[in-house]
């Protein structure tokens, strides 16, 4: 199941929403201010996270704010804040759901739920493998979060290996299937674009030459 992060500084409210996700079966931790918030999401990896608005140091609007400069992890806002002023800042920060703390308990953890079951139709596109994240619908490559410049035929080379971490891709096996069977010339346009792409991975770079073969994915120590 999933881990989820409640943010919330109403102690009973927090405990009550606790029990019921630990009940379904998830694990969740918990923050009592917007500082604790962020300082739990820098530590740890979140599949969802419920954020109240009004919190102490730091209110909800800036924890969101915060974490989508680095992170896509699903936000559902749960406050007593209810006009559409508020629920409109609330969307345009990029939050999956906005939901009044008078719903009841039940339909917030259907909404949790449903949440949960659309990220991961949405993470079944996307190939990961240590730091770096392709998501092979919309074209985009992350390494630590941020986005990753690459040329089209660099974000092919790069996602052949994705799809076989830990296996060795040949540079035939490159060339035919990127080059169209239609490629003559000298093999090493595929070490070209290989150095290119490890130079723009930098710290994150976990390609591996295996001699006279090909590249392959390996977790970096």
């Amino acid at each position: 199941m999933a881990h989820i992060l409640i943010v919330e500084d109403n102690h009973d409210y927090r405990e009550l929403l606790q029990n019921f996700l630990e009940n379904a079966g998830h694990t969740v931790s918990v923050a009592e201010d917007g500082a604790e918030a962020l300082e739990a999401v820098r530590n740890n990896k979140f599949d969802l996270i419920l954020l109240d608005i009004m919190l102490p140091k730091i209110d909800g609007y800036g924890v969101c704010e915060y974490i989508r400069k680095t992170s896509d992890v699903p936000i559902i806002m749960l406050t007593a804040l209810d006009s559409e002023a508020h629920q409109v800042k609330g969307f345009n920060l990029s939050i999956d759901d906005y939901v009044s703390k008078s719903t009841s308990i039940q339909i917030i953890l259907h909404k949790v739920a449903a949440v949960l079951r659309r990220t991961s139709l949405q993470e079944s596109e996307k190939l990961i493998f240590c730091d770096i994240s392709m998501d092979d619908k919309t074209h985009m490559t992350y390494v630590y979060g941020q986005e990753l410049e690459l040329t089209l035929r660099e974000f092919e080379i790069l996602r052949e290996l994705l799809l076989r971490p830990g296996e060795v891709v040949a540079r035939k096996y490159l060339l035919d299937k990127l080059w169209n069977y239609n490629y003559y010339g000298d093999a090493r346009i595929v070490d070209t674009h290989i150095k290119n792409i490890r130079k723009k991975l930098g710290g994150a770079d976990c390609i591996e030459a295996v001699r006279g073969v090909g590249y392959k994915l390996k977790k970096v120590d």
